[in-house]
């Protein structure tokens, strides 16, 4: 089995226990792989010598950045992701530290679910990027709010006035969108969320539409940034409409049996309610 090992290069504590992980894996004759500018510090094998096909499963360790970074990096590799918290939030990355070496040997007993979850991709005249989370469209160097205008298969919704607007995936729901007010969607579910940010009518509120649907926003300024899971960034100052669609390529995630997203919620958001016995 060959398994590809993704730790948050920027902490310390992420590349120690990918070392760990690395034996753990090879002493169970697991063919480990991570990125060749770590793979030598690992004892492991450099990526550029795997083919993507033959990659059974990822390890990420880290939060749900190094999750977005990861599918962006490596689009090609379709394997499920095992994802380790590491982080801070961690709404994606679901394992907790202290359950590591039991989550890889059910991992590799073959007895983790994998859950499939859409993406979505954004095309203007210019360039085409896919996003796991979301598709943020920003006012940039503006000053003002910007106006822009947004279709849903060719039936005008709304022309709004705002600091931007949020194309999220329900992965992505507990991100930003969550932040200006978006709903929580469960991950499963295959939806998109329209988000305002700061509109500037109260009355524009989040809509979620059909992941078959064709989302159209042109804009009445220029210079416009729009901003793909916050990884990657287009200026719009020479297109003047962006289309937006569920993407053909799903993301893979391996979870535990015990996954549970009700409690992922309660821990991440501090929910505190309690139930009541009469």
């Amino acid at each position: 089995m060959n398994i590809g090992l993704f730790p948050n290069l920027e902490k310390i504590e992420t590349i120690i226990a990918a070392k760990s992980i690395a034996e753990y894996l090879a002493a169970r004759g697991v063919t480990v792989f991570a990125e060749d500018s770590i793979a030598k510090d690992l004892q492991v094998y450099p990526l550029s010598k795997a083919k993507s096909a033959e990659i059974a499963y990822l390890i990420s360790l880290g939060g749900d950045g190094t999750i977005i970074q990861l599918f962006h990096r490596y689009p090609d590799i379709q394997a499920p992701t095992m994802a380790i918290n590491m982080g801070h939030l961690g709404f994606m990355a679901d394992i907790k530290s202290n359950e590591i070496y039991s989550s890889l040997d059910l991992l590799l007993k073959g007895q983790c679910q994998i859950h499939h979850r859409l993406s979505l991709q954004g095309k203007s005249q210019e360039n085409s990027h896919f996003a796991l989370n979301d598709i943020v469209v920003h006012r940039g160097t503006n000053l003002n709010l910007i106006d822009y205008t947004v279709h849903i298969d060719d039936k005008y919704l709304n022309t709004f006035s705002a600091d931007g607007i949020i194309f999220s995936t329900p992965c992505g729901s507990t991100a930003y969108s969550l932040a200006a007010g978006g709903p929580i969607v469960m991950p499963a579910l295959e939806a998109i969320v329209i988000t305002p940010i700061c509109p500037h009518t109260i009355s524009n509120r989040p809509i979620v539409v059909m992941p078959s649907s064709e989302l159209r926003i042109e804009f009445e300024h220029m210079g416009v940034d729009i901003a793909f899971d916050g990884c990657k960034f287009q200026d719009m100052s020479r297109s003047t409409s962006l289309t937006i669609t569920r993407s053909k390529k799903y993301f893979q995630f391996a979870h535990l049996p015990t996954y549970d997203f009700y409690a992922t919620l309660r821990s991440k958001l501090g929910w505190t309610g309690k139930v009541r016995l009469t």
